[in-house]
């Protein structure tokens, strides 16, 4: 039974809830950082996939990941794909398909992350790299992505977990096409 809760930290990004909880036999006190729902997409074209270039403070340095970020107010999670794409990449993403959704972690981060794949998409020309948003972006094929994940040059579970699942789904599609 939950004892008490509150909030001990909030920003423009998240917050961190303490909560105290009694199991009977003993108590525990979890904190919580909430992030809000989470998208990311794999966005394919032919055997490359789209990778952004992004500073992370944890890292100090660029990180490879898929596109990705929050889930504005009033806006889809498909909508929220759609957007992250552009703004760190300039590519506009046209009919998004669902992937998956999951849970980064199911005891101390609460984000719903939902993961779309786009093979169909316009390039933009009026892409201003935001250094907020990406530095660059680039096309590797997908198994120069699966090797990055294994040699650790792809380090986020976020990443990992998206591309690992987009591969398993093309691996699918193509042995039940045989």
């Amino acid at each position: 039974m939950i004892r008490t809760q509150k909030v001990v930290h909030k920003n423009d990004f998240y917050h961190i809830r303490k909560v105290d909880v009694d199991f009977g036999r003993f108590n525990k006190s979890y904190y919580i950082s909430e992030h809000g729902e989470r998208v990311g997409i794999v966005v394919s074209k032919g055997d490359d996939i789209l990778l952004v270039r992004q500073y992370r403070f944890l890292l100090d340095d660029l990180s490879w990941e898929i596109p990705g970020g929050g889930v504005h107010e009033r806006e889809s999670p498909k909508q929220a794909a759609i957007r992250e794409c552009r703004e760190e990449t300039g590519i506009v993403c046209h009919n998004p398909v669902p992937m998956m959704r999951f849970h980064q972690g199911l005891d101390a981060v609460h984000n719903l992350t939902h993961v779309f794949y786009a093979t169909e998409f316009t390039e933009t020309a009026d892409k201003k790299n935001d250094p907020k948003e990406s530095v660059a972006h680039h096309w590797l094929p997908i198994d120069q992505c699966i090797e990055m994940i294994v040699t650790g040059k792809i380090a986020d579970s976020f990443s990992i977990a998206s591309l690992l699942g987009f591969r398993t789904l093309s691996l699918n599609h193509v042995s039940s096409n045989n």
